[in-house]
């Protein structure tokens, strides 16, 4: 209840727990996994256009991640249940708000 987090929305779970559903993580279930992609990216970016070698690293990792974001879903449905359901109705985006 500190004033800091007031004004974030949750989702009540049957677990007792809550899943945040406002500010970054309700745009997107796995943001902060966009904003890690696009650092490798940039990283590759730095090495210019000419081979596609340094890019290989962000191609790895965005399919690290893709397979990363797939697996925790499941494992959410396990923990969460029908309230994962409902919680992926509330942020139906995954790592591109409007996108994907």
């Amino acid at each position: 209840s500190d004033p800091s987090v007031a004004h974030l929305s949750f989702l009540q779970t049957k677990r007792g727990t809550k899943l945040l559903v406002s500010g970054y993580w309700g745009m997107a279930r796995k943001i902060n996994y966009t904003g890690d992609w696009l650092m490798g990216l940039s990283w590759c970016m730095v090495c210019g256009f000419d081979s596609i070698v340094p890019y290989f690293y962000a191609i790895y990792f965005a399919i690290l991640l893709i397979h990363r974001s797939e697996r925790d879903d499941a494992m959410c449905h396990n923990k969460y249940g029908d309230d994962w359901l409902t919680y992926k109705q509330m942020v139906p985006y995954r790592f591109i708000p409007g996108i994907i």
